[in-house]
């Protein structure tokens, strides 16, 4: 029986994640959980599961959860960072999955590695912060980090083919998001609910709005990065449509191994956590014949210019990866919000990131402050389009 610790439970990764615990009773069992402000899904989630310790976005959203929920649950209940960093370090977890959406997954990620715990990771953004710092205390630590993203579960699964010294490329594979063919001129005026209709994958608001901009792909390079331990000029990215091919990876030798499969994010939670084994999930199963063509194209950086911006921050270093993060959530919920147009999103990050120098990412007090000057620069920035 594994033990887990879910942050993100109520999100599209988190519910996916407790699908598999569903399924697999006896296999896996939940100790505690954090979600933000959907209380009436998280209380449905505590009754089914009953974890020991729970954890809710702020002090405001405690008393609406308590009323949802028998009395014996009242006193596991926390908020905010310090209830995230709580659920993430219960002695009895024996793996923390990392499933929430932003910056606010870094800490509790930290804490839960330096508690010994293996991790599973779908927080992209831990590793866009703070990749070395993360990756060295996985080592100091003699933890596994295991990839929960699609695309980096693909990677893991295809290095498993070869030596990693024979690795000649990553591979990340894009859908392209649900503007791929539109025309550039019509892209400013995008509505929130159509970057929201992802032709593939079924996500939440914010990972949604990144895949139409295609910074999800960019934070994703960054994540590769230090993920697999190589090189910014050994990553591409290429766009396939139909989301079948998960990504590849080149060896040397000019072989290519790649992961396929249905576009179903259980298959990847599921590898992570029953990792080094694999586990029936009663999916239905890739069928190549019906696929009909599956077609690659390169990126349009004119078009896409967010995954343009994450290379060259993942060049620069230091800070920048940080503050690209915290523009980016700033300007996506300026979006959704209808304050700014789809366009603006990366332009605001843009216009953010050129008032920082490189600094020291090997600190986590510079790269926290980077952070909390980069929202306040990026909302000025929103403040003064919705002025002009």
């Amino acid at each position: 029986m594994k033990i887990l610790s879910l942050l993100g439970s109520t999100g599209s990764i988190g519910q996916n994640v407790l699908d598999v615990v569903r399924t697999f009773p006896d296999r896996f069992s939940i100790l505690g959980l954090s979600a933000g402000k959907n209380i009436t899904r998280l209380a449905r989630q505590i009754e089914e599961f009953e974890p020991e310790c729970i954890s809710v976005a702020d002090e405001a959203s405690v008393g609406p959860l308590k009323a949802l929920l028998p009395v014996k649950y009242h006193d596991r209940i926390f908020f905010g960072d310090q209830g995230n960093r709580r659920v993430a370090t219960l002695a009895a977890t024996d793996m923390v999955i990392s499933a929430v959406v932003g910056a606010v997954g870094l800490l509790p990620t930290l804490d839960a590695i330096a508690a010994g715990k293996d991790i599973g990771l779908a927080n992209k953004e831990t590793l866009v912060m703070a990749g070395r710092m993360v990756m060295q205390a996985v080592k100091d630590n003699g933890v596994s980090l295991l990839p929960i993203d699609s695309e980096h579960s693909a990677i893991f699964q295809s290095l498993e083919a070869g030596r990693r010294s024979d690795v000649g490329m990553i591979i990340l594979t894009a859908s392209g998001g649900p503007f791929r063919t539109m025309e550039q001129d019509k892209l400013p005026l995008v509505s929130p609910a159509q970057a929201l209709d992802h032709p593939n994958w079924d996500m939440g608001k914010k990972i949604s709005i990144d895949s139409a901009t295609l910074m999800n792909k960019g934070l994703e390079v960054i994540e590769a990065r230090w993920l697999f331990d190589v090189a910014s000029d050994k990553i591409r990215v290429v766009v396939h449509p139909q989301s079948i091919v998960h990504s590849l990876v080149e060896y040397i030798d000019g072989s290519v191994v790649a992961q396929l499969g249905i576009p179903d994010m259980r298959i990847p939670i599921a590898y992570a956590l029953s990792y080094p084994e694999r586990i029936e999930l009663g999916l239905s199963r890739l069928s190549l014949s019906d696929c009909g063509n599956l077609s690659f194209e390169k990126p349009d950086y004119e078009r896409f210019p967010a995954l343009r911006l994450a290379f060259d921050v993942l060049e620069q270093g230091g800070v920048k990866p940080a503050v690209l993060n915290a523009a980016n959530e700033i300007a996506v919920a300026a979006f959704l919000a209808e304050e700014i147009g789809f366009t603006e999103i990366t332009e605001v990050v843009a216009a953010t990131l050129n008032q920082f120098d490189r600094g020291d990412d090997l600190d986590l007090e510079a790269i926290l402050a980077a952070d909390a000057r980069a929202r306040a620069l990026a909302l000025e920035e929103v403040n003064q389009r919705i002025r002009a």
